[in-house]
């Protein structure tokens, strides 16, 4: 992301500066201005013409390579709340120029002395600039998120009372509450055990159960890692620990407990860049922190951005329609489900069903021609007139866009579930929650109105995790566009 956004700023620089250098080259020259005579000193000769365009490009790629590398060699592309303030101001403004000196010596090298000396130096002064403003303006915004909590990692604890207690003390010795969140722990035996006191004044650190007991955790409480110091006795449990995180595709830290108590004098521990330090076999996810997963958050950003500007007259429209046709009922109807690694959220749909559908979907139960925790019909009686057309076309799913704009939900993914299906999943099927729900997936391009078992919609999810890859996730839209187009997806 630094690198797009560090050749975006030059990019502007440099048409900024090559813009408004012939108006503050006339500037220099105006004899009246009490500018004039240090911005002399920059101009070119009186009565000189500024070089074409094409003839002064090649300062943009060497600017460029030139601070990028000084920008990388600096350490400026580490994450930005971990740099200083004073850090960030010194390496945005030293690399552009450590470029103009080389842009100089190019210069110097050619003989070319009727070069602008005022358009080299605004363009290196505009890119310092906006290169610092950027960087610091994305430093304090993340600064106060994290300082909210927003950023933290929910970790669990798996071992021993006594291994479990150090990792407390350690991680509320070495970590902050803006970094990571302990949720509890977890034993390796089936008996229960105590709650330790945690790190802030009035919270503890609970029990929640045997390493047994994991996988339905990683379902209804959202946890991003987990970290088991494996003891010196015989460890069965953690085979268990591994193919559960595994299938929730959740990173796992081993600790070997060894580690912890023995004093090597000469032997000295790697802990490479990870923040926490510790002795431990770090276990990811596929995916994991991945350009690609970047690559697809972009995606959903622009794709929503621009997909709700293009229908913004369309929401308008069937905005109308809703109030004039169900004048009682409101435009969007409130989706309460549950998404990413068990996460609630509150997605918006335009309004299909009558205001007591959820009432009287019991009665309807016995005509339910799903097997499994969801329920559909086909001329479902609780469908409003202009909700059967918005259904068709898949209309009515257009307001999620806004999810995915937000984060909760991706343009491509499984489909969220609702509190009252997910107590009846089992446990292979609660797998789909753990990457990011989306609009779109394999489940709807393969004719989900003709799909009848909830097994075989999950295992199509399993399946679009298992293969995930961006020109998956391409294929599907294109094939979701032509489903809506042709009305075949409802």
């Amino acid at each position: 992301m630094f690198w797009l956004a560090d050749t975006l700023c030059l990019i502007a620089a440099f048409y900024v500066a090559y813009m408004a250098a012939p108006s503050v080259k006339a500037a220099a020259l105006d004899q009246t201005s009490r500018f004039s005579t240090w911005l002399s000193l920059l101009s070119p000769e009186p009565g000189g013409e500024y070089r074409a365009i094409r003839e002064v490009v090649w300062v943009l790629p060497v600017m460029w390579a030139v601070t990028v590398l000084s920008l990388q060699a600096m350490g400026a592309y580490d994450p930005l709340h971990r740099q200083s303030r004073a850090r960030i101001l010194l390496s945005t403004f030293v690399a552009p120029f450590l470029g103009l000196g080389v842009i100089a010596m190019v210069l110097f090298a050619l003989r070319t002395p009727s070069w602008s000396r005022l358009f080299i130096f605004l363009f290196t002064g505009l890119s310092a600039v906006t290169l610092c403003t950027y960087r610091s303006t994305i430093r304090w915004y993340r600064t106060r998120r994290a300082a909210s909590g927003v950023y933290a990692k929910s970790v669990a604890f798996v071992g021993s009372p006594a291994a479990v207690n150090w990792l407390r003390v350690y991680f509320q010795t070495m970590t902050s509450t803006q970094e990571y969140r302990v949720i509890g722990w977890l034993s390796v035996t089936n008996s229960s055990g105590p709650s330790f006191s945690g790190g802030q004044p009035g919270e503890s650190l609970p029990y929640l159960g045997s390493v047994d007991q994991l996988g339905d955790l990683l379902v209804h409480r959202p946890i991003h890692e987990v970290v088991a110091i494996q003891g010196t006795a015989a460890s069965d449990w953690l085979l268990t620990l591994i193919d559960v995180c595994d299938y929730f595709r959740v990173t796992l830290r081993i600790v070997p407990e060894a580690l912890l108590s023995g004093r090597p004098r000469d032997l000295h521990l790697t802990y490479h860049s990870d923040p926490l330090r510790l002795p431990e076999i770090v276990l990811h996810p596929r995916d994991f922190d991945s350009e690609a997963l970047f690559v697809k958050r972009v995606i959903d950003i622009v794709g929503s951005v621009l997909a709700l500007l293009v229908l913004a007259p369309l929401f308008a429209i069937v905005a109308l329609l809703i109030k004039i046709t169900t004048p009682g009922l409101p435009v969007f109807y409130r989706w309460r489900v549950v998404g990413y690694k068990g996460t609630p959220f509150t997605g918006y749909k335009f309004t299909t069903m009558v205001e007591d559908a959820e009432a009287r979907r019991q009665e309807l139960l016995p005509r339910n021609e799903m097997q499994g925790p969801v329920f559909k019909i086909k001329d479902d009686p609780r469908v409003t007139p202009i909700g059967r057309f918005l259904r068709r076309y898949s209309i009515n799913e257009l307001p999620q866009l806004w999810s995915v704009l937000k984060g909760d939900m991706s343009l491509v993914g499984p489909r969220p579930a609702f509190p009252h299906e997910l107590v009846r999943y089992e446990l292979w099927h609660k797998r789909k929650l753990c990457v990011r729900p989306g609009m779109t997936c394999l489940w709807q391009v393969r004719g989900r109105n003709r799909v009848s078992n909830f097994d075989d919609w999950v295992r199509m999810d399993l399946e679009y995790i298992d293969k995930w890859s961006l020109w998956l996730d391409v294929r599907i839209l294109a094939r979701t566009a032509w489903v809506v187009v042709a009305g075949t997806g409802s």
